[in-house]
């Protein structure tokens, strides 16, 4: 039996709300709204993190982020990986493409990788056969703040071959060349990692000629409703190639729609933005279509995370999970194929959200209990003397998805229940100012360069 192609389309700060079929009235994404009704959507699936390269990591590896020490930048001052850090995902780290490549995978990345620009750390050194895209996101460009950052590089492979990237082409381009790896490895089983780089991280989102100016909502809009295009376009080409009812396509997001002002994207019904640990900077939109495989129109509420992809990939390619490391995410499968048997993994052992090295939340079922912190850190740059003390919150988040009732004086025994997986949870994976020996280390080169058009990497 032919094993299955997977495709993984992953947006960037694509909110929970932006798409039809996730409630939006503003967007028009009629090929996501179809996927939906052909396939499985899970309305509590959650990002590892609110931010990318700690998300993507978690991706990659099955892991919650402090587990692989990609939690942060480069710098004790940076959130996210930026261009010349002496820091990525470390070679040792067995991602999903190297385990999929293992049993005869083709394996190909297309667009944002976040994960290190250094050439130790690019997708072509963590698994993957080919890679056309940006190294980080489309926002790290030089500007009076960082004059000394290249312009913004867009490779095939380990080659820049252009600099600047023309963004306002990217998911055009993307689209197209996820299109041409379908149909070159389409006679063997494949993944393909399609990671968009829209709506993106900055206040103008970038679309092409057919896109710009036609949506309701402005560039935001538009770019979202060239995603959707984009979408449209794989599962064509997925069909006229015969490969349809073989291969399991997961659309979902990063994080949550940033909170710029104006507002552009929704993460409604949920309270928060992008870049925080509330339920709108890490729940987010997520839609599998496998036909014949997974619950056709189904919609469940069960907790799944991005670690989840990881493990389930694995199993249903036959690929052995890694024997000398622990793997925090759980085969999600059962669920997906809507098993009335199926339960989530975090219902008992509960799902953490760290922001940056700051353990702030836990859920586990329907509840969701934000922690009581003498110093709790809401900016990105890790400064904790702007830090202010925090209550415990707890909400039912299956009753009340908006947090509008804070329940903790209500029910004691489910906030001493969550405050003990919390204690877990600090032991196995560290909290603010101490780590633990479950950690692996980070990825560091000594001498870090730019990635430049015209370079030779060796």
């Amino acid at each position: 039996m032919k094993k299955p192609n997977f495709i993984i389309m992953l947006m960037d700060n694509m909110g929970y709300g932006d798409a039809g079929c996730f409630g939006s009235l503003q967007h028009r994404t009629p090929n996501l709204d179809h996927m939906a009704t052909e396939g499985v959507k899970l309305t509590s699936f959650y990002s590892s993190s609110g931010v990318c390269t700690p998300s993507r990591a978690s991706l990659m590896t099955g892991c919650y982020p402090r587990r692989v020490n990609m939690h942060v930048g480069g710098s004790d001052h940076e959130c996210v990986l930026f261009p010349v850090n002496a820091k990525g995902l470390h070679p040792d780290e067995k991602s999903i493409a190297t385990l999929l490549r293992e049993v005869g995978y083709a394996t190909g990345i297309i667009g944002k990788w976040h994960l290190g620009d250094q050439p130790e750390f690019l997708p072509t050194r963590h698994g993957f056969d080919s890679f056309f895209g940006c190294p980080y996101s489309e926002d790290m460009v030089p500007n009076e703040q960082r004059p000394g950052w290249p312009l913004l590089p867009l490779m095939r492979d380990e080659k820049v071959v252009e600099a600047p990237a023309d963004r306002t082409t990217l998911t055009k381009r993307y689209t197209e060349e996820a299109q041409r790896f379908i149909r070159k490895n389409k006679e063997q089983p494949f993944f393909l990692y399609l990671a968009h780089a829209m709506p993106g991280s900055t206040d103008r989102p970038f679309a092409s000629d057919g896109f710009d100016g036609k949506s309701a909502n402005g560039p935001y809009g538009d770019a979202i409703e060239e995603l959707d295009w984009s979408a449209g376009e794989i599962f064509r080409t997925l069909q006229e190639e015969g490969l349809d009812e073989n291969t399991m396509v997961i659309w979902t997001s990063d994080n949550g729609a940033v909170g710029w002002m104006p507002r552009q994207g929704s993460n409604a019904p949920l309270k928060g933005w992008g870049y925080t640990t509330t339920e709108g900077g890490q729940r987010v939109p997520f839609i599998a279509r496998w036909p014949g495989r997974v619950a056709a129109g189904a919609i469940f509420d069960d907790v799944a995370t991005m670690m989840d992809i990881y493990p389930t990939l694995a199993g249903l390619a036959g690929a052995e999970m890694p024997a000398d490391r622990t793997i925090d995410g759980h085969d999600f499968m059962p669920l997906l194929a809507g098993d009335p048997r199926a339960e989530s993994a975090y219902d008992t052992r509960g799902f953490f959200f760290y922001y940056r090295d700051q353990l702030q939340a836990v859920r586990a079922g329907e509840w969701k209990l934000y922690l009581p912190l003498e110093q709790k850190l809401t900016n990105l740059d890790g400064d904790y003397s702007k830090a202010k003390p925090a209550v415990a919150e707890l909400y039912n988040l299956r009753n009340d998805i908006a947090e509008q009732r804070e329940v903790a004086a209500q029910h004691p025994d489910v906030v001493a229940r969550l405050m003990a997986l919390a204690d877990a949870a600090r032991a196995e994976l560290g909290d603010h100012g101490f780590e633990t020996a479950s950690q692996r280390p980070a990825g560091r080169v000594d001498n870090p360069t730019p990635r430049l058009l015209g370079e030779v990497i060796t």
